[in-house]
């Protein structure tokens, strides 16, 4: 009989421990749609701009950053961004991330067309990662972040939190 794989673990690595890193919105422009290549409908949206909000950093969303989204054949969207952020201190910090978003067709129907919804009825996350040369942020060239999004009429706004 084989032991449990978990019974090996540390009892500290047997949860996921976090810390709330900022809440962030993108306002992202029409898209351009591509269309239907192999991997799926791609779309390209241009990042107009933003802000985002913490308790160790705050500030704006550049403009022209893009949010490349490929709309695939089970209905699920995916996303790869690149953003750039300027915080109140005037540092640069690149944000990248990959991204799902996945629910009832209804509901994705909704958030295509820009309607309301409650974020509860579909799934949206995401994986940021950052890279500055600011001296104060260096220490986030070294987390990994995990988001929860939800998208309004305007863009996307994600709740981050670095992995401990």
């Amino acid at each position: 009989m084989l032991d449990s794989l978990t019974e090996k673990l540390s009892p500290s690595l047997l949860t996921l421990r976090t810390r709330s890193l900022f809440t962030v919105q993108l306002n992202v422009e029409a898209p351009t749609i591509v269309g239907k290549t192999p991997d799926g409908d791609r779309r390209v949206g241009v990042i107009a701009g933003g802000r985002f909000e913490g308790e160790r950093l705050s500030g704006q969303v550049l403009h022209g950053g893009s949010d490349w989204q490929t709309v695939r054949e089970d209905g699920s969207w995916t996303l790869n961004v690149r953003a750039v952020l300027k915080t109140t201190d005037g540092a640069l910090i690149g944000m990248t991330y990959n991204g799902i978003r996945h629910g009832p067709p209804d509901v994705l129907s909704k958030i295509a067309r820009g309607e309301p919804v409650d974020p509860t009825t579909y799934y949206f996350r995401t994986n940021p990662m950052f890279e500055t040369a600011a001296p104060s942020y260096l220490w986030m060239n070294r987390i990994l972040a995990i988001g929860i999004g939800h998208r309004l009429a305007e863009g996307p706004v994600y709740n981050l939190f670095e992995v401990l």
